[in-house]
C-alpha cells in the first residue's frame, strides 16, 4: 500500500487530502473519493479507506473540505447551496489536481449528499455513488439531533476532542454545522432533484438507530430514485457506520463497485 499526503489548490484555499494506492499493477479502475461530514476529516474515516484500496484493489482519495482538518480555513460562512457547490468548490479540484479519471464518490451524512449532488453535474465521469447517513431532506428528526448535539457541545470538553481535529477552525467547524442546518433558510433543503438525475448506481446505507436520519430518508430517496438503487439498514446500528460497522461499508462499497444492478434493490 502506497499512502501519500497532497496539498490541493482550491478556489476558496488549500485543502489537504490523502491517497491509498494498493502495489503497481493493479487494474486501473475508477479512484475512489471520499467525501466527510459536517464535523468529519480525512482523519476520521479511520482503517476504511485503506481497507477499500485493499478489497477493491483501487486508489482511494480522501480530502478535508474547507475549513476542516488540515485543509486552509474557510473565508466566510457556508452558503445555502453548500451541497451542490461542494463539486466546483472541493472535489473537482482534487481530482483534477491529481489527474483522476473517473470517480466513485463515497459520502457520510452532508458529505453523501455532496456525492449525490456531484454525480449529476459529474456525469459519465462518475462510476457509482455509496451515500452513508446521510439526509435527504429536512426533517424535525435530524434538527433534534442537531439541538442535542448542540447541548452536548456546550461542554469545553467535547470542544477540545473536536479539536484535535480542526485545531483553531473548531469554532468555524461547528457553527457551520449547527448554525447552518438550524437556520429556517435552509428548511427546504433535499436530494430531490440529484437523485432523480443520477447517472449512475446508488448504495443508501443507513443504521437503523441514526439520531440524524430517520427511515424517512432512504424512503424519499426510494421515492425519486430512477436507475439502479440498493438500500441497506444496519441493525443496531447510529449515525456513524463506518466507525460502528467498518466491516458492512466496506463489503457494501466493494459490492457496489462489483457490479450489482436494480435487480439487487431493496
Amino acid at each position: 500500500m502506497i499512502i501519500a499526503d497532497h496539498a490541493v489548490p482550491a478556489p476558496g484555499g488549500r485543502l489537504f487530502a490523502r491517497s491509498w494506492s494498493p502495489e503497481a499493477g493493479t487494474a486501473p479502475d475508477a479512484t475512489i473519493v471520499m467525501i466527510h461530514d459536517s464535523l468529519g476529516c480525512t482523519e476520521l474515516w479511520r482503517d476504511v479507506p485503506a481497507a477499500l484500496a485493499e478489497r477493491t484493489g483501487r486508489r482511494v482519495v480522501a480530502y478535508d473540505r474547507l475549513g476542516f482538518g488540515r485543509s486552509d480555513p474557510h473565508p466566510g460562512r457556508l452558503g445555502r447551496d453548500f451541497v451542490a457547490g461542494e463539486t466546483a468548490a472541493g472535489l473537482l479540484p482534487v481530482c483534477d489536481h491529481l489527474g483522476l479519471g473517473p470517480v466513485a464518490l463515497v459520502g457520510h451524512s452532508v458529505g453523501g449528499g455532496m456525492a449525490v449532488s456531484a454525480a449529476p453535474q459529474l456525469g459519465a465521469r462518475c462510476e457509482a455513488v455509496a451515500a452513508i447517513a446521510t439526509q435527504a431532506f429536512i426533517e424535525e428528526h435530524t434538527l433534534q439531533g442537531i439541538r442535542v448535539a448542540q447541548a452536548h457541545f456546550a461542554d469545553p470538553d467535547q470542544v477540545r476532542r473536536l479539536a484535535r481535529y480542526h485545531g483553531d477552525k473548531t469554532a468555524w467547524v461547528l457553527d457551520a454545522w449547527i448554525g447552518t442546518w438550524l437556520d429556517p433558510a435552509f428548511a427546504r433543503f433535499s436530494l430531490d432533484e440529484p437523485v432523480a438525475r443520477m447517472p449512475c448506481p446508488l448504495l443508501v446505507l443507513n443504521g437503523d438507530g441514526d439520531e440524524y436520519v430517520s427511515s424517512n430518508h432512504p424512503d424519499r430517496i426510494r421515492t425519486h430514485a430512477t436507475g439502479p438503487l440498493r438500500i441497506r439498514i444496519v441493525p443496531g446500528c447510529g449515525h456513524v457506520v463506518h466507525r460502528e460497522q467498518p466491516e458492512i461499508v466496506v463489503a457494501e462499497v466493494a459490492a457496489l463497485l462489483a457490479g450489482w444492478s436494480d435487480a439487487a434493490a431493496s
